[in-house]
């Protein structure tokens, strides 16, 4: 198991450039399956997360050529049909949350598909009924093989178009659903949809690909199925979540930072988020610019009362971002309430920054109330584990604001989400390394 070691109080300076978006090749990279003609992808983050499911894909029988970093031709036209009805693939997808995405286009192919229980971060329930409701509406049938513990998923007849009204805004069972229906027969009408930027980033390439899916961008979604899908070409937007922990960094530190090609106008509320807790943010072209300040000020709502900051559905505020803002609230002047909505375990790794001297209020698994130290009193340092991708590279933006030298154990979890973390950090003058 690596650790990073960390030694806080240093300023950053310079330029960073956000990677390809993780959720968005997670359902690209699934797309792929949709045809058997090749489809060039570029961006692609080369995270593990990604690495897994590339990794699992050439199990599956995937061809993968490699032209340059971040730039892959795939070609899913010889899928080995007794490997993936096989209890070591459904293992294997069983321990990568990405695989889920992987059901929707094998049953739409070829008739038939194991859907296992996902792994990934430990942040609460996350719950498969949408997606497996999704296909039943489409004309499948299931069971739970108790053998593979997984369920079988068969449309040996073909999948139908129909009308669905999903019992929440899933941004994979959504995917997982377009997917599905883009191979279906007739047209599906998909209400209360997600929509953030990389669904539609999804149903763009899709389009590409041959598909007809309208209400791009929207919560009604009508996808007409089409008899095959052909190759395409696509590139991968950069991770918002990677933009907003790079806002994040430059705050907590006090530094001046340049984030580059940010794809501005896919961050929705994110930069309105930091602006409430104080932080400047200037937008150059498609670039942003952190200046160096003093201090932030969290604001209040006009009524005078608190600050609540809650993540909602796109275009609501994403979730991956809850952490990174919790802990650069810290260090800033006054009180905010972060309301943590969509998962139920997210905020227990705020007992670590009580640890290193910060003043919140756990009132419960979805709230907290933090108390701004305003850069007048420092965070101490020290050891702590990462218990998932976000709340990792929250505590990783506490060490680096920290007195002393910090550790954090089972980084894995952030390389499941950041391209090469420590090295680009380096660059910007921050004091960090591999053990």
């Amino acid at each position: 198991m690596a650790s990073f070691i960390i030694e806080g109080g240093h300023e950053l300076s310079g330029t960073i450039t956000p990677q390809g978006a993780k959720n968005e090749a997670l359902q690209i990279l699934s797309a792929i399956l949709l045809t058997g003609e090749p489809v060039r992808i570029s961006n692609v983050p080369e995270i593990l997360d990604v690495r897994n499911l590339v990794e699992l894909l050439k199990g599956m029988g995937v061809k993968v050529q490699c032209h340059s970093r971040g730039e892959y031709t795939f070609q899913a036209d010889e899928i080995d049909r007794s490997y993936v009805s096989s209890a070591e693939f459904v293992k294997k997808c069983a321990s990568l949350r990405g695989s889920v995405m992987i059901a929707g286009p094998l049953l739409s192919r070829f008739g038939e598909c194991y859907f296992p229980k996902p792994g990934g971060d430990k942040i609460g329930r996350r719950r498969v009924d949408t997606h497996i409701e999704g296909f039943v509406k489409l004309g499948a049938a299931y069971e739970y093989d108790k053998d593979v513990r997984a369920y079988h998923l068969t449309a040996p007849e073909g999948l139908r178009g129909t009308y669905m009204l999903l019992d929440e805004a899933s941004v994979t069972g959504t995917a997982n659903i377009i997917m599905a229906a883009s191979l279906a027969e007739g047209d599906t009408v998909i209400y209360n949809a997600a929509c953030e930027p990389y669904l539609q980033q999804l149903c763009r390439l899709l389009n590409s690909m041959g598909a007809n899916i309208e209400g791009i961008g929207s919560n009604l979604v009508t996808v007409h199925g089409v008899h095959r899908l052909h190759g395409a070409s696509h590139r991968i937007l950069p991770d918002m979540i990677e933009v907003g922990s790079f806002i994040g960094m430059a705050a907590i530190t006090q530094s001046a930072l340049t984030i580059k090609d940010v794809s501005y106008d896919n961050l929705g509320i994110i930069p309105e988020a930091f602006r409430r807790i104080g932080v400047k943010l200037e937008q150059h072209g498609d670039d942003i610019f952190v200046p160096k300040q003093e201090s932030y000020e969290i604001e209040s709502f006009i009524d005078g009362s608190i600050m609540t900051i809650a993540d909602a559905p796109w275009p609501g505020l994403t979730p991956d971002l809850l952490s990174v803002l919790l802990v650069v609230a810290t260090q800033c002047k006054g009180s905010v309430l972060i309301h943590q909505k969509m998962f139920e375990s997210r905020l227990f790794f705020v007992d670590k920054l009580i640890d290193m001297g910060a003043q919140i209020i756990l009132c419960d698994p979805h709230r907290a109330v933090v108390i701004g130290h305003d850069h007048k009193f420092r965070l101490r340092a020290g050891r702590m584990t990462s218990p998932d991708i976000r709340a990792g590279i929250a505590l990783l933006l506490a060490a680096m604001s920290a007195k002393g030298v910090s550790e954090i154990d089972n980084i894995e979890q952030i390389d499941r989400g950041y391209e090469d973390i420590d090295g680009r950090l380096r660059a910007l003058g921050a004091s960090i390394k591999r053990t």
